[in-house]
C-alpha cells in the first residue's frame, strides 16, 4: 500500500532540489500535492509532470495571504490538508558578520523564519479539521552548529528549530506533529550558491573542503532528504513530534 495514500500535502519551495524530489516521491506514494514557489514557469512544468494529482500556487511564503491561499487551494482541489512541508528557504549572502548588511540579514530571516511561521499558522485550522497531521520544516545542520560567513542562515535555521519545538508542544493535543529535517551539505543549487560565494571560480575546491568534513565523504542527494520527508509525512512517524531529524553523513557527529 502506498505510504501516503489519499494524503494531501502542501510543499513550499517546491521547485528547488529537495522540494521537487519530495513532490515526485510523495506522488509516487499516493499523495496529492499543492506545489508552492515564486517561479511560475518551473511550477507549471513540475505540475504538468506530476499530472492530475498536483496543482500549484505562485506565492511568497513571507506573505500570510499567500500561505492562506495555498491552504485554500488544497481544500478546494483535494478536500483537505494532511501534511504541510515548510521547505522554502534561501542561503543568503556569504560574508563576515561585520560586513553583512542589515537588509541581507533580514531577507534571510524573512523567508526562512517568517515564512515557516506563516505557513504553519495558515495550515493549523485545516490540519485540525482533518483530525491531525504532520508539519515539517526544513532546517539544516546550520541549525545545530555555527558556520563562518553564514550568520544570517545559521540564525534562521536555529530559529526554526525553536519554532518547531514550541509548535509541537502547542499542537500535540490536536494530534498535529511538528518536526524539522536537518540536512547536511546536499548536492543542489543552494550548495552551488554557497560554493560560488565562498570562492568564485574555485567551487570544486570548496566542495572538496566540505566533503572532507563529512564522515561518509560526500554530499547527500535531494532524494535522500525526500525519503526522510516521506517518513515524517507518513503515519510511520505517528509518535514523532518535537524532534530534529538529521541527515548529514555524520557531519555533526564529530
Amino acid at each position: 500500500m502506498p505510504r501516503l495514500k489519499d494524503k494531501v500535502c502542501v510543499i513550499t519551495g517546491a521547485t528547488g532540489g529537495i522540494g521537487s524530489a519530495a513532490a515526485r516521491l510523495f506522488v509516487r506514494e499516493g499523495a496529492r500535492v499543492v506545489l508552492v514557489d515564486r517561479e511560475e514557469d518551473a511550477l507549471r512544468r513540475l505540475a504538468e509532470e506530476l499530472g492530475a494529482v498536483a496543482t500549484y500556487v505562485r506565492g511568497d511564503v513571507a506573505r500570510f495571504e499567500d500561505n492562506q491561499r495555498c491552504v485554500a487551494v488544497a481544500l478546494e482541489w483535494f478536500g483537505g490538508l494532511d501534511v504541510f512541508f515548510a521547505n522554502a528557504g534561501v542561503e543568503g549572502t556569504v560574508a563576515p558578520l561585520e560586513l553583512l548588511s542589515p537588509e541581507a540579514f533580514e531577507h534571510v530571516l524573512n523567508v526562512n523564519v517568517r515564512g515557516s511561521f506563516l505557513g504553519i499558522k495558515a495550515a493549523i485550522p485545516a490540519l485540525r479539521k482533518r483530525g491531525g497531521g504532520s508539519i515539517m520544516i526544513t532546517s539544516s545542520i546550520a541549525g545545530l552548529v555555527g558556520s563562518q560567513g553564514l550568520s544570517a542562515y545559521v540564525t534562521s535555521k536555529h530559529a526554526v528549530i525553536g519554532l518547531m519545538r514550541a509548535a509541537a508542544v502547542e499542537l500535540a493535543p490536536s494530534r498535529i506533529r511538528v518536526n524539522t529535517l536537518n540536512p547536511g551539505p546536499i548536492d543542489n543549487r543552494m550548495m552551488r550558491g554557497i560554493e560560488g560565494q565562498v570562492s568564485p571560480g574555485h567551487e570544486r575546491d570548496v566542495q572538496r573542503g566540505f566533503e572532507s568534513q563529512v564522515p561518509l565523504g560526500r554530499y547527500g542527494t535531494n532524494d535522500e532528504i525526500a525519503q526522510l520527508a516521506l517518513f515524517l509525512a507518513s503515519d510511520e512517524s505517528s509518535y514523532c513530534t518535537g524532534s530534529v531529524f538529521v541527515a548529514d553523513g555524520g557531519f555533526v557527529a564529530h
